[in-house]
């Protein structure tokens, strides 16, 4: 039987109309930048609403994010890797535009997953204070005196670190008897090389994000989600923007991505990438990772200046806006519906908004503009709990707090990614464990899953996997 509160069940109705929520059975998914794909491609394909010319810069965009970064001198790809890095290229990380895989065994470092490290205090845009030596993430690669064609020309540059996961177990064990095994990530550190980090040090383990419909997230309106923010208050939750700095405009603005919406903007989230994530500096950020303690790293030769130029990072940015969204599937299926009804009665829809309507204009890319879509996100910062809190402020973001992950596309990571890792450190293997890790605003609705019987549990996560 359905676990039905009244007091909750007509609050998350009340919401969900003001909210617009879906209940029709259309699976358009981001209207007119929806993919009917349900394979491997499902995350990488580009939006039918792209003109023809706009598709010749996609797949141009598509080719860089897919192409190696080398070392100066290399034919084998684009110049500009390091001097230290993560991944030597965008799908290192987001393999076919998915998720990352954190590492399963001890002796694997990590790659598509990073970790942020910060010390007490801001720095002057009011953003995380980098590390004296380390800066604002541990790089564990870097140049190992790579060949110039058939010449070693370089020093091998020192990696930061090594950086591990072990996992520690526990177990939940819901009404009908059902136990969930659960994991939370210990992060290890070995072979710091320059120095130890510090009692204060802050780090936070951070797993790769999905990058499809990102271009209609942007394209909200800012008061669209200011509003959100004020109905969720009058339900006792407290959804925040997080300001943050816009290194584009020179200015304070809205954060929208990012686990903790740090960054403004897709192109300056493209650019921030290169930088921290493969050691590219673009003409927004035209300084290396190379904090002064780490003196060969500084000598390395550019390769170019920037290495990023402003072309490739028009086709990235164009790339980005124009991935499109894969559609929901089973729509019509009874289960399906009845697990929407329930995702509404346990108040999952609050944060995770149904749906959305993009601004009336969109320069950059037009097509973006008036399309409905169901992303299942508010955009916005919530406090989720000592259980997943990572103890690392970003802007307005606390250490507890996350913005609220989109959800469409989540049935399909398996068959893109080959995995279910979610939440910010990828500890959740399935939606059941992402649940059940929610705390902070969203305790009542995990108690409530907790609560559900099979059938109703069952329907729910069915209906997780159509959108």
């Amino acid at each position: 039987m359905t676990i039905r509160h009244p007091v909750l069940t007509l609050a998350a109705a009340a919401f969900s109309l003001v909210c617009s929520a879906d209940n029709s059975v259309d699976e358009l998914s981001a209207g007119a930048f929806t993919v009917p794909r349900t394979d491997a491609g499902a995350y990488s394909q580009p939006a039918p609403a792209l003109a023809e010319r706009q598709r010749e810069t996609f797949k141009r965009g598509r080719a860089a994010f897919n192409r190696p970064w080398v070392v100066f001198g290399v034919s084998a790809g684009d110049w500009g890797i390091g001097p230290t890095f993560i991944g030597d290229r965008c799908s290192a990380c987001h393999v076919r535009n998915g998720r990352g895989t954190p590492p399963s065994a001890a002796n694997e470092q990590l790659l598509s997953t990073l970790v942020r490290v910060s010390v007490p205090g801001t720095d002057h845009n009011g953003g995380p204070r980098p590390h004296r030596h380390y800066g604002g993430q541990l790089q564990n690669r870097a140049l190992q005196g790579q060949r110039v064609e058939l010449l070693h020309a370089y020093l091998p540059v020192p990696a930061e670190a090594e950086l591990y996961l072990d996992w520690e177990p526990s177990s939940v064990t819901l009404a009908d008897g059902f136990e969930v095994h659960l994991r939370k990530p210990a992060l290890r550190i070995e072979n710091l090389a320059f120095g130890e980090l510090g009692a204060d040090t802050m780090l936070s383990v951070r797993n790769a994000p999905p990058v499809f419909g990102m271009g209609l997230l942007e394209a909200v309106p800012e008061e669209t989600l200011l509003d959100i923010a004020a109905r969720q208050r009058q339900l006792g939750f407290n959804g925040r923007p997080n300001r943050v700095w816009n290194a584009i405009e020179q200015r304070e603005t809205f954060g929208r991505f990012g686990w903790k919406a740090s960054q403004p903007s897709v192109r300056q989230q493209v650019a921030a990438a290169a930088l921290h994530d493969m050691g590219v500096t673009s003409s927004l950020f035209p300084r290396q990772n190379c904090p002064d303690i780490q003196t060969v790293c500084r000598k390395e030769v550019p390769g170019n200046d920037p290495e990023l130029i402003d072309g490739a990072w028009d086709d990235f940015e164009l790339w980005s806006l124009g991935v499109g969204v894969p559609a929901r599937r089973h729509w019509n299926d009874a289960e399906v519906q009845r697990g929407a009804a329930l995702f509404e009665q346990l108040q999952c829809a609050v944060c995770h908004v149904p749906t959305l309507t993009t601004a009336d204009g969109f320069a950059r890319l037009p097509q973006l503009a008036r399309q409905t879509i169901h992303a299942y996100t508010d955009l916005l910062l919530h406090d989720m709990g000592d259980g997943l809190a990572d103890g690392r402020p970003e802007f307005a973001a606390s250490g507890r707090d996350w913005r609220t992950p989109p959800l469409w596309g989540l049935g399909l990571s398996r068959i893109v990614n080959g995995n279910g890792a979610l939440l910010h450190d990828g500890r959740a293997r399935d939606a059941t464990e992402a649940v059940l890790w929610h705390g902070g605003e969203a305790q009542g609705s995990r108690d409530l899953f907790v609560q559900l019987n099979k059938r109703d549990r069952d329907a729910l996560l069915a209906f997780l996997d159509a959108i």
